[in-house]
């Protein structure tokens, strides 16, 4: 029972996990193709919903409308390692953390640099 309760919490096992944060990740990407900002703004990690609202100025919703985050199509990669998840789809890179809540991304609209971290539109401090 208790190796159940921690798959579906997506502590489990490594496809467990890959696959809980995958679905978070397609939930964020979801809400902002439907322009569903509050429900995206769930989805998001408290220090970085906390980090855009404090640079925007405005609540979370209307400033994550206003961030303009690249259309995205189909996941083509999940790495789940440990609390720490990336979730690769063509068009945009999220990282993700795994709270009691569940998997919630701490950056979005992400773009891979050479020889250095990738660059992140929104992300928490």
């Amino acid at each position: 029972m208790v190796v159940v309760v921690l798959a579906a919490a997506g502590c489990g096992a490594p496809a467990a996990r890959q696959d809980a944060a995958a679905a978070a990740g397609a939930a964020f990407e979801a809400a902002i193709a439907s322009q569903d900002h509050a429900r995206a703004c769930k989805q998001l990690a408290p220090q970085t919903r906390q980090q855009l609202e404090q640079g925007e100025q405005k609540a979370c919703p209307i400033a994550l409308a206003a961030q303009e985050l690249p259309t995205t199509r189909g996941i083509q990669k999940v790495e789940a390692y440990g609390r720490q998840a990336m979730v690769r789809m063509a068009g945009d890179t999220l990282f993700l953390s795994l709270f009691t809540a569940g998997w919630k991304v701490v950056a979005a609209g992400c773009t891979p640099r050479p020889d250095q971290p990738y660059d992140c539109m929104i992300k928490g401090a």
